[in-house]
């Protein structure tokens, strides 16, 4: 039997819409609006331009997937385009945008044991923030932490965390570089909160000086806002920041410092859960709630 190949021709692509075609400008514009997006600490309401590309990326579709596109080429998830977050993007693991905790830590400090504080800080810092579920999914809320307000955090969880070693008969003196919270609790609750230097500054290697390279780090990143100097500094949380809090919520470290219970949800209002005896917490004097009012 012979085979009928039908010879006819082919029916034509339908021709692009009048307009469609992206053009050069379209592309720098795209690109214009990324790089918008990347520099975290600009503000939308104050920049013109980036207000209409924004605009523009809102109200046309073609020239959306066009900017999503040239972020993803550069290795950037884009996780909200407003007026609020402005183009709010983070960058994926193999980004040369990527900024990992690792490299942070080994420029904050070059002993193992700090570092693995520094990423223990940045941690309770989130946590603190955003402590509820609700408050994350309401893009209205501004979360508030202080630098002595989190470091308190981080003892009453070390105490936390001590008495359920102790419960389990557990090893209560863990390996520094041992991973999991477990082996964050003697680390931090053995380093001095603030520490004493000659001139009466900080010491980066205190408890509260990690602390404030993580919430400065966060400021220089767009995702906090320093608003004064009590309590060793205080700190509003940014929509890009709630947005990257969003990303990592499923973490299993945040889980399990959630569920200790040290921020109880009780009518509402997150508060720190006072120890039974803060006598040996090494607390900072006044160290003040890190919560909204």
């Amino acid at each position: 039997m012979t085979e009928h190949v039908d010879w006819s021709e082919p029916e034509p692509a339908a021709a692009p819409a009048a307009g469609s075609a992206v053009t050069p400008a379209d592309a720098a514009d795209a690109a214009r609006l990324v790089a918008f997006g990347l520099q975290p600490k600009l503000q939308p309401a104050r920049d013109q331009e980036y207000a209409e590309l924004l605009r523009r990326h809102r109200e046309d579709p073609a020239f959306a997937r066009l900017a999503d596109a040239v972020a993803a080429g550069l290795g950037l998830v884009v996780l909200e385009v407003s007026p609020r977050a402005g183009m709010a993007v983070t960058a994926a693991e193999d980004s040369v945008f990527a900024v990992r905790m690792g490299d942070y830590a080994r420029r904050a400090a070059t002993d193992s044991a700090d570092r693995f504080l520094h990423g223990l800080a940045h941690l309770a810092v989130a946590t603190l923030a955003f402590p509820r579920p609700e408050d994350l999914a309401d893009d209205g809320y501004i979360g508030r932490v202080t630098v002595n307000g989190v470091d308190a955090f981080v003892r009453q969880a070390c105490r936390r965390l001590e008495e359920r070693a102790e419960e389990q008969g557990e090893n209560t003196d863990p390996a520094t570089d041992a991973p999991g919270l477990e082996a964050a609790w003697r680390i931090w609750a053995r380093r001095s909160a603030t520490g004493a230097t000659k001139d009466a500054r900080r010491p980066a290697a205190s408890t509260t000086g990690i602390v404030a390279k993580a919430v400065g780090f966060l400021t220089d990143s767009g995702f906090l806002q320093r608003t004064g100097d009590d309590h060793g500094g205080t700190y509003r949380t940014t929509a890009r920041y709630q947005l990257q809090v969003r990303d990592m919520a499923g973490s299993a470290a945040l889980a399990e410092l959630l569920d200790l219970g040290i921020v109880p949800v009780t009518d509402g209002t997150p508060t720190l859960l006072p120890a039974d005896d803060t006598d040996d917490l090494d607390l900072v004097a006044d160290a003040g709630l890190p919560f909204h009012s």
